[in-house]
């Protein structure tokens, strides 16, 4: 969009490349949909042929975002129209059920219905690091502490990994 604006009798024009508040939603319908969140006006649409997305997660300058499907995580460019990713990450073998980023945007990480955590480095191609559970993966998150991810599997075990190759694992029961 480009407005035009008068500032001091000139005029003036400014490219507005995104609204200021970005909203993101996908589903199993293989559409991601970008909206400005203050009008609910949807202003752009990307289809994600691969399969279904699973979970959206915007970096956190909110310069990308990152898409996790089966068994791909795709990461597109927030302020560009194409609907090209910028980047893909290959490496998993089943539904991406988890996805997000380090405080300072250099890494991501992932699990997956493979039974794998891995982390990426958005700076070069590929895995950099690959934990294994022992079941299906449904959730990831960094700890506070930015040195630790703590991952959720199927079958209740909560690893902990610290990247410095310590390892705790914690078993949440059923109650009865």
């Amino acid at each position: 969009m480009i407005v035009k604006r008068k500032k001091e009798e000139e005029d003036s024009w400014i490219r507005m490349s995104q609204p200021s508040v970005l909203l993101a939603t996908a589903s199993y319908d293989h559409t991601i949909r970008f909206w400005e969140a203050k009008s609910g006006r949807c202003y752009r649409t990307i289809q994600y042929p691969d399969s279904q997305v699973n979970r959206l997660e915007i970096t956190p300058d909110k310069r990308y975002l990152a898409a996790a499907g089966n068994p791909h995580i795709r990461l597109f460019d927030v302020n560009s129209n194409s609907p090209q990713p910028v980047m893909s990450y290959d490496g998993h073998t089943s539904n991406v059920m988890a996805v997000g980023f380090q405080c300072d945007g250099n890494w991501m990480y992932s699990g997956s219905e493979d039974g794998t955590v891995k982390i990426w480095d958005l700076r070069a191609p590929g895995c950099q690091r690959e934990y294994e559970s022992r079941a299906a993966v449904n959730t990831v998150v960094l700890h506070p502490n930015q040195t630790e991810l703590i991952s959720g599997d199927q079958n209740g075990n909560i690893p902990c990994v610290g990247f410095d190759g310590k390892f705790m694992q914690l078993r949440i029961g059923a109650r009865g």
